[in-house]
């Protein structure tokens, strides 16, 4: 996989990448991000609210591995992501996340991140007891696509955080991103609150909760 020069995480490519996928709204939230206008609506998750059975992957499941990435493997996803993904990445390095990923014949695959203390998302802050944990951040590499390994990954991930004795697990779904959305629900996940945020001009916010579902 070779190194690739930085893209604009607001680029008419990725626009039309969104549309191309059927992602109306959210390519049209991208170009009202563009000048300013942020409107997100998204879905507090809980994670394998009952166990689930391993997923199966489109190649043999004993081909790839999973394992914390150590500091070569994080330098290669960081040179090889846009600007909008390298972005994030140094931000959960920053605040002390770990990244943890599938390897298959050497070669990233799919990669995300775990947070296992209280964070801040779009300024509102989410405070985790010693048994829960938040996931984010995941991210398949274009030559894994279409194999399943969205939901191996975060089989494998609840897996090694139970191993931790911690069994209650947290993320965060973008309204507009329903192929997130589908493979939690494959995953026994559940959404607790629907939220809406709202940011001008990086200046103005407003946080509130749409929808309560427990």
């Amino acid at each position: 996989m070779t190194t690739t020069g930085k893209k604009s995480p607001y680029s008419f490519k990725l626009f039309w990448q969104l549309l191309k996928h059927g992602l109306f709204l959210q390519a049209l939230r991208y170009g009202l991000a563009k000048i300013g206008i942020d409107i997100m609506p998204y879905y507090w998750v809980q994670e394998e609210v009952i166990p689930t059975d391993e997923p199966k992957i489109k190649d043999d499941n004993e081909q790839f591995i999973f394992k914390p990435l150590d500091e070569d493997e994080i330098n290669f996803i960081l040179n090889n992501s846009d600007s909008i993904n390298e972005q994030k990445i140094r931000q959960s390095l920053a605040v002390g996340q770990e990244c943890v990923g599938l390897i298959n014949n050497d070669n990233i695959a799919a990669y995300m991140f775990l947070d296992l203390n209280n964070f801040t998302f779009k300024k509102r802050t989410f405070n985790l007891k010693g048994n829960e944990a938040y996931l984010l951040n995941m991210f398949t590499f274009n030559d894994y696509r279409g194999k399943n390994l969205a939901p191996y990954l975060r089989y494998c991930c609840y897996r090694y955080l139970e191993n931790r004795n911690i069994n209650v697990k947290f993320s965060i779904s973008n309204y507009f991103n329903k192929s997130a959305i589908k493979f939690k629900k494959k995953l026994n996940s559940k959404p607790l609150k629907l939220y809406m945020n709202i940011e001008l001009f990086k200046k103005f916010q407003w946080h509130f909760v749409l929808r309560n579902f427990t």
